[in-house]
Order: structure tokens, then sequence, then C-alpha cells
């Protein structure tokens, strides 16, 4: 097993072969399309795989779950909102959110507060130390995406971020397939 924290050479051969009649980098041709592609897929997620697995030890230094750390990021990008509205965000039943917001309000992460305008709904709102939680988290996770980025050769790291740009672009976009 490979420290999740480092970087290391690509694994030996993970069932991306040649299509029948294919030629590889190491036979003296550029790899198929098929195989670009698995192989950014492979990269992909294995860097995202990474970034979470180190995301989840900070959040457990801070002791947050993820689901909590899910939540929170949630309520700080919309806004204050009703339990079912978060529900419908996190894609998880009203009990799953009941009883994660209770766990949040015991560690004083979020306040439930009576609507202003219909005392029956109540909103979950993030206090400071919630904000404060999930910045610490952001900074530290920025933290270590920027130290893979400096580890980099300068002239080489303007070409990632411009590449993850656009590819970010690409795959957000409402057309994306």
């Amino acid at each position: 097993m490979r420290d999740a924290g480092g970087p290391s050479a690509p694994p030996a051969a993970e069932g991306f072969g040649c299509p029948a009649g294919g030629r590889d980098a190491a036979e003296g041709g550029p790899p198929s399309e098929t195989d670009a592609n698995a192989e950014l897929e492979r990269l992909l997620r294995e860097i995202s795989s990474t970034i979470r697995h180190r995301g989840r030890r900070v959040l457990a230094e801070m002791g947050i779950t993820l689901p909590q750390f899910d939540a929170l990021n949630q309520l700080l990008r919309h806004g204050e909102m009703t339990m079912g509205e978060l529900c419908e965000r996190l894609q998880v039943a009203s009990s799953t959110v009941t009883d994660l917001t209770d766990r949040m309000e015991r560690a004083e992460l979020v306040r439930r507060c009576k609507d202003g305008s219909d005392r029956r709904v109540v909103r979950l709102h993030v206090t400071e130390r919630g904000r404060a939680v999930i910045d610490a988290v952001l900074r530290a996770r920025a933290a270590y995406v920027g130290a893979v980025i400096e580890s980099l050769p300068a002239r080489r790291r303007a070409g990632v971020l411009g590449a993850i740009r656009l590819l970010h672009a690409h795959v957000t976009r409402p057309e994306s397939p």
C-alpha cells in the first residue's frame, strides 16, 4: 500500500492495456485515446482520494466528522436553511439530518433559529465556532495543496493550474455529458 500523502511512481499495469491493435508508449507509439482517458480518470480519482484522505485527518484533528463538514459547507455556501432543505442538499433522510443537527448543536457548530416570518419554521444557522472550524479546515487543506504545487518545478505550476481550471470549466458546465 502506498502512502497517500506523498508522490509516487504510477502503479504498474492496472488493467489499462491497449485495445486490440493499439500501441502504447513502451512500444514506441503514443497511448491510445482510450488509454489516455482511463489514465486521466484514474489520476483524477487518486488525486481526489488523497486530498479527501488528508482532509479527513484535518477534520479529526478539529473534532468534526465528514457529514458535519458537508452540512456546514452547505449552510455556509447557501445560507440559513430548514432541515428539509439541508436534507435535499445532502441527499439524506430527515432522521439523518436531525441526528446530525443535534450533534452539531451540542458541539456549538450550528444553532436552530425560528424563522422571522413563520414561527413554525426552524432554520439552521452556522455559529462563529462553526465558521472558525470550517475556515481552519479549508486553510489546512489549501496549505496541503499549496505545498504540493510548490513542490513542482516553477515553470510547470501555471500550466498545471491552467489545465485544471480548463478541465473544471468543462466538467462543471451545465451541458457537460
